[in-house]
């Protein structure tokens, strides 16, 4: 018998074919494979990262409601507006009383603005006129602006609370005013 060689020729040409393309399957596996794997590692490497973010709440770190504002020496007669913008208040003292009104008109919540040529407080968003001691007198403003709680510490500092605040009808009460 005589064997051709063309004929084995023929036989070794699929199966270097077919190891080369056994090769490449694996090679695109491996690519296929290793996407994969980086997918499920980034995914899980985010939800690890946002259960670290749970443990740091977003929150607002608002200045204390209670805080010092000097003296009662060191007001004058009238209204002082030192402390509009970093507190949203203004010490207003007369003849007999110094008390804290809160800057926030009863209509909409705007901070109405001292104006001492027309002695009054002026709210700009709708109109609401106030007097030197808070009563509304004109405009849409339903009822006076709110008083915040005062007392003297034991160096004799005016201390402020603007947590608890006075309506109207509380304003002789003791908290609501300091006599001078």
């Amino acid at each position: 018998m005589k064997t051709s060689p063309p004929a084995t020729v023929e036989r070794e040409a699929p199966a270097v074919e077919a190891v080369e393309s056994s090769s490449l399957t694996e090679t695109v596996n491996k690519l296929r494979r290793r996407l994969v794997w980086t997918a499920v590692w980034g995914f899980l490497a985010t939800n690890f990262l946002m259960f670290l973010r749970f443990f740091f709440p977003r929150a607002l770190f608002e200045p204390s409601p209670v805080f010092r504002i000097g003296y009662p020496s060191d007001f004058s007669l009238g209204v002082d507006t030192r402390f509009q913008e970093q507190y949203r208040i203004w010490v207003v003292r007369t003849t007999d009383r110094l008390f804290v009104i809160y800057a926030r008109c009863t209509h909409l919540g705007c901070t109405p603005m001292w104006s001492p040529t027309e002695n009054k407080f002026k709210c700009p968003c709708h109109g609401s006129g106030f007097d030197m001691e808070g009563i509304n007198f004109e405009g849409p403003a339903p009822r006076p602006m709110d008083r915040a709680k005062v007392e003297l510490d034991a160096q004799g500092q005016i201390v402020v609370d603007v947590s608890r605040l006075y309506t109207s009808k509380e304003f002789n009460e003791p908290g609501a005013y300091i006599p001078v």
